[in-house]
């Protein structure tokens, strides 16, 4: 009896707001430093040159899909680990974190090959000014390189998150992305007797948080998280366990990998007006990233209460902890929408905008904003399919969304209407999706919840 005191984990018993707000909150919180950080990145290697900045952005897709990948694996195995925890499963949960870990050092293994003998010719096909194929080539063959620090960091963090302990993955994210603002302006531009490494700092800077915090997570699974077990002692790989970690997996991956392609569109479609269109689009993602990346962080911490107690058959705690996610999604969504429709000028003025990028900025702001009203909901809900293990249905909404509702109504609204036009799409889409997410969860509450 003792035994099954001990290993009754938190989110069978806590009262789910305390749940849910002590899982989430140190997530959010670095989820907005990680947001933080992309941003200051960005100013750094801006003040090498213009060439130096379109270099580490047209790499950027490249550690899009690595993230995807190492991101979409994670959220497999925190799906299955949780499961196991709520079933009790104690040996499910340990081979679970076992596979977990080989297949990102699998994943790291590809990504260094590839990622490093295909920099030069990646570089190539985008752009022939020699100067930034030649920073492009440098940092991507760096980050691809030593990438084991950000596929393992990602996926300890994970581990942590499956059981409740994301306090901790709030101290490892901030602690690599500290790291890396701070060691940036030292690598680049050489301060305190370091050589100056230009852009090649900046790489050798983002891969050193990683790995900085990669060990953290490694230290922190072994000392406090008690309820798996991740010794490699006559591991295995579980064909039946990868299977079962790559049914929620891969589809998360080719939801993330898609933004990439929704992006690459997008662009193309703003040029046919004036450059500084994708400048606006470019501007709109980095502030969206401040306002969607705390409704992730949420999203992050209700995963594995859900899936934990869908595996104790906890129909009421399954309920609740998706009513009260969606109400604070809405919530911080409506926050943004008010920044955006009143503030949208200054917004824009963090980025030194031009009176040009003002006249285009300041509407579409305006109207990507709508979609606001729709998203937080629709992100929590989709999260919930991968909690169930139906991850494929959030696969099927996000290709709705990003591929065949925005780009081809964004086309048709430029050819149409002109540019003030395009920006309509992003309402256009989320309503597609607001339909289908709702369609889908009714699906799923009929299959799976109700009959708990």
């Amino acid at each position: 009896m003792e035994h099954t005191v001990q290993k009754e984990n938190k989110m069978g018993v806590m009262p789910i707001p305390k749940l849910l707000f002590s899982m989430s909150l140190p997530i959010v919180i670095s989820m907005l430093i990680q947001a933080m950080y992309n941003i200051v990145d960005s100013i750094f290697v801006s003040r090498i040159n213009e060439n130096a900045l379109t270099a580490v952005s047209l790499v950027f897709p490249v550690q899009n899909l690595m993230i995807a990948v190492a991101i979409g694996t994670a959220v497999g195995v925190n799906a299955l680990l949780s499961r196991n925890l709520g079933e009790k499963n104690f040996d499910g949960a340990n081979s679970a974190a076992r596979n977990g870990l080989f297949l990102s050092a699998i994943s790291y293994i590809a990504v260094a090959l590839l990622g490093s003998s295909l920099a030069h010719t990646f570089m190539n096909v985008q752009t022939s000014d020699a100067q930034i194929v030649e920073y492009g080539t440098t940092y991507m063959r760096i980050v691809c390189a030593c990438s084991f620090g950000c596929f393992m960091q990602i996926m300890l963090e994970r581990l942590l998150q499956s059981t409740g302990r994301t306090f901790q993955t709030m101290i490892t994210q901030s602690t690599g992305a500290i790291i890396n603002i701070i060691m940036d302006p030292i690598l680049i531009f050489g301060l305190f007797g370091f050589p100056k490494l230009g852009v090649a700092g900046a790489g050798i800077a983002t891969i050193f948080g990683q790995i900085v915090a990669m060990i953290l997570a490694l230290f922190l699974n072994i000392k406090v998280n008690r309820e798996i077990n991740i010794s490699f002692r006559k591991f295995r790989p579980n064909p039946k366990t990868i299977r079962q970690i790559y049914a929620v997996g891969v589809p998360s991956i080719v939801m993330q990998s898609i933004g990439s392609v929704m992006t690459f569109g997008f662009n193309k479609i703003l040029l046919m007006f004036t450059p500084t269109a994708t400048a606006v689009f470019g501007v709109y993602f980095k502030l969206n990233s401040f306002i969607f990346m705390p409704v992730f962080g949420l999203n992050n911490g209700m995963v594995p209460i859900i899936a934990y107690n869908y595996g104790a058959r906890r129909k009421d705690r399954i309920l609740q902890t998706i009513k009260l996610s969606v109400i604070a999604a809405v919530c911080m969504m409506l926050i943004g929408l008010a920044l955006f429709v009143f503030m949208p000028g200054t917004l824009l003025g963090f980025f030194n905008a031009s009176e040009d990028m003002l006249a285009i900025g300041i509407p579409a702001l305006r109207i990507i904003c709508l979609s606001f009203l729709f998203a937080g909901y629709c992100i929590i809900i989709g999260s919930v399919f991968q909690a169930l293990g139906n991850g494929i249905y959030s696969l099927i909404v996000s290709l709705a969304r990003q591929i065949f509702a925005i780009l081809p109504s964004a086309y048709i609204l430029a050819k149409l209407f002109g540019l003030d036009a395009v920006w309509w799409s992003f309402p256009i889409s989320e309503l597609v999706s607001l339909t289908l997410t709702t369609i889908l969860f009714r699906k799923i509450y009929m299959e799976k919840i109700s009959k708990l």
